[in-house]
C-alpha cells in the first residue's frame, strides 16, 4: 500500500512539474507564435494581391454576411493602393480536403480577375495533396475570371478549369471550392457597391 501511495505522489509531482513547464513555455512563446502567424498572413495577402500597399479587415455585418453566406470563407480584406483606393479583395477560406481543413487565400482585383491563390496550413498527404502549396499548382488560378466558377479537370485543363494534382483530386477540388466561395463573396461585394474607400 505504501508503494502505491509513494508511486502516486511521485507521478503527481512529475505531472505538476510538466504542467508548469508547459504553461511557462506557452506563456513565453505565445506572442512570438501570434506574430509569426500575422506575418505569414500578411505575406499571403501580398502574394495574392500584389497591387495592394495595405489591407484592411472587413468586419462587422459585412464579414458576418460573407462568412454565413459564402462558407467556407472565414476572413475577408480590402486591398488598398498607396493612395487609399480599393484595388481588390482578399479572402481566406478553409474548405475540407482529404485530411481536414485546407487554408486557401485568394486575391481578386477590381476587374474581377483572380490575381493569385496560396495554400496555407493543411494536413494533406505529403507528396500528393501537399503539392497544392507548389507554384505549379496554385499558379493555375492566376488570371481566372469571376464570371463563372473555376472547374477541376483530371486530364487537361481548358477555359476556366485547373488541372487536378495527380492522385490528389480531393485536395484540388477543396482548394478550388475555396477559390469559388471567394469568387461568390467578391461578386456579392461588387453587387452591393463594394466595401472600402
Amino acid at each position: 500500500m505504501k508503494d502505491i501511495l509513494k508511486t502516486g505522489i511521485i507521478l503527481l509531482i512529475i505531472a505538476a512539474v510538466a504542467a508548469v513547464a508547459l504553461g511557462l513555455t506557452n506563456e513565453v512563446t505565445k506572442d512570438k507564435i501570434a506574430e509569426q502567424r500575422f506575418l505569414a498572413n500578411e505575406q499571403a495577402k501580398k502574394a495574392v494581391l500584389a497591387t495592394a500597399a495595405t489591407f484592411e479587415d472587413i468586419t462587422g455585418e459585412d464579414l458576418e454576411a460573407i462568412t454565413s453566406t459564402f462558407a467556407p470563407v472565414t476572413e475577408a480584406y480590402v486591398g488598398l493602393d498607396a493612395s487609399g483606393a480599393v484595388v481588390g479583395y482578399v479572402f481566406k477560406s478553409t474548405p475540407n480536403g482529404f485530411s481536414g481543413a485546407v487554408e486557401v487565400v485568394t486575391g481578386i482585383d477590381g476587374n474581377g480577375t483572380v490575381t493569385g491563390l496560396r495554400v496555407g496550413s493543411h494536413n494533406e498527404t505529403p507528396g500528393l495533396g501537399a503539392k497544392a502549396k507548389d507554384a505549379a499548382f496554385f499558379d493555375q488560378y492566376n488570371g481566372k475570371l469571376t464570371d463563372g466558377p473555376i472547374g477541376v479537370s483530371k486530364t487537361a485543363a481548358s477555359g476556366n478549369d485547373i488541372q487536378a494534382i495527380t492522385g490528389a483530386t480531393i485536395t484540388s477540388v477543396a482548394v478550388t471550392s475555396g477559390a469559388n466561395a471567394s469568387i461568390d463573396a467578391y461578386k456579392w461585394i461588387m453587387e452591393n457597391g463594394g466595401i472600402g474607400k
